[in-house]
């Protein structure tokens, strides 16, 4: 079997502006087509026509060209090969940034081709089944101005069956400790205290000094995680963070590989590496990313804030992780979110969602859906 071409399909919402952080109203699918008439499929969360142009593009030398000239021709079955050949004749340019966020692309539909080669799950693949069902986590946001507000909000992650909810800090939270204060509190109370809740700082904090006085708060309520505090180049910021006895977390919004997570356990400090499967190298370099984290004492919960696929491709790492961690269980209301695939991954009463065990990441997709908001 060869990889006889890989492509890039570009999706958008029509009257989609971006001028909200929600990256689920477009879309990038990568498909990864063989001489024997099976397809690998993937998405990845970036910007799609840059991820078409790191695909397309046409070679410049050696160890600069585009991901298609790098492995079409290629045995599709030696999936960390290619994940090593791709690297290398891209890293000229690449090593980082877009670039990975392609090759993760690439990498997802060599293991769904893997396992629909193999008849096996990716899972399967992957290792030793530690659970069958893995429990969801789902951001609420904005989380609002006044008690009802927060109520109100969380109230649509209640809804969807949520027993872990992460809230995303609003800018104002630095200037009015007091207002921010009774808003955390509201939430803890509206929640109980058998659901989980976390924060998404989501770099809102420009500097320490400005999300430090809330952590005492978030100890108070008994806050799983603080994610993202600041900007994921200031690693001597995220250190001190630490000694709150809140776990903070990192890596979402823009690490790539297991060469940034090594700099941001050490010199950063961070206690959970929080990867995008599409965005810090695929399912390949995830595993490395566990690994290192496991050999450094520290966690890893995933990000994933695409659509089914991107929910898939977790839940078949997740479900053979040695610790018990959460899939992020994006809330967006775009349609791309929820009809990209003809499957779905339903809430259970438990909180939990069943981990795919069909061929391949167990989803396939919705034609309808991709004729609908395919960009010409």
């Amino acid at each position: 079997m060869k990889i006889v071409d890989i492509e890039v399909i570009e999706l958008r919402v029509p009257g989609w502006t971006g001028e909200t952080f929600d990256g689920s109203y477009d879309n990038c699918l990568v498909l990864v087509h063989t001489d024997e008439g099976l397809t690998g499929v993937a998405e990845v969360d970036s910007v799609p026509s840059v991820i078409r142009a790191i695909v397309d593009a046409r070679r410049s030398h050696t160890h600069a060209m585009g991901l298609k000239e790098a492995i079409v021709g290629a045995d599709p079955s030696d999936v960390e090969g290619l994940w090593e050949r791709m690297y290398d004749l891209t890293s000229y340019y690449g090593r980082r940034g877009a670039v990975i966020h392609a090759i993760s692309a690439v990498d997802i539909a060599l293991w769904d081709l893997r396992g629909k080669v193999q008849h096996k799950s990716v899972g399967a693949l992957l290792g030793t089944r530690q659970r069958d069902r893995v429990l969801a986590y789902g951001t609420v946001y904005p989380l609002g101005e006044t008690t009802d507000e927060v109520r109100s909000n969380i109230d649509r992650g209640l809804k969807l069956g949520l027993k872990a909810i992460k809230i995303v800090a609003d800018p104002f939270w630095r200037d009015d400790i007091d207002k921010t204060a009774s808003l955390i509190r509201a939430a803890r109370d509206h929640v109980g205290p058998d659901i989980r809740l976390m924060v998404d700082a989501a770099t809102a904090w420009a500097k320490a000094e400005e999300g430090l006085p809330l952590m005492p708060i978030f100890k108070e309520h008994d806050f799983f995680w603080v994610e993202a505090p600041l900007p994921i180049d200031d690693l001597d910021g995220h250190a001190r963070f630490q000694g709150f006895g809140v776990p903070i977390g990192g890596g979402d919004l823009g690490l790539t590989t297991h060469y940034e997570y090594e700099a941001a356990f050490e010199r950063g400090k961070i206690d959970i590496a929080q990867p995008d499967v599409t965005m810090a190298g695929g399912i390949t370099e995830l595993r490395r990313i566990a690994d290192l984290a496991r050999r450094l004492g520290k966690r890893v919960v995933t990000h994933g804030y695409k659509s089914n696929i991107t929910i898939a491709a977790t839940l078949a790492f997740l479900s053979r992780h040695w610790m018990d961690e959460p899939c992020e269980y994006s809330t967006s209301q775009s349609p791309l979110r929820w009809h990209l695939t003809r499957e779905s991954f339903p809430i259970g009463p438990d909180g939990r969602i069943a981990a795919p065990e069909a061929p391949g990441l167990g989803v396939s997709l919705d034609p309808e859906t991709i004729a609908k908001y395919r960009v010409a």
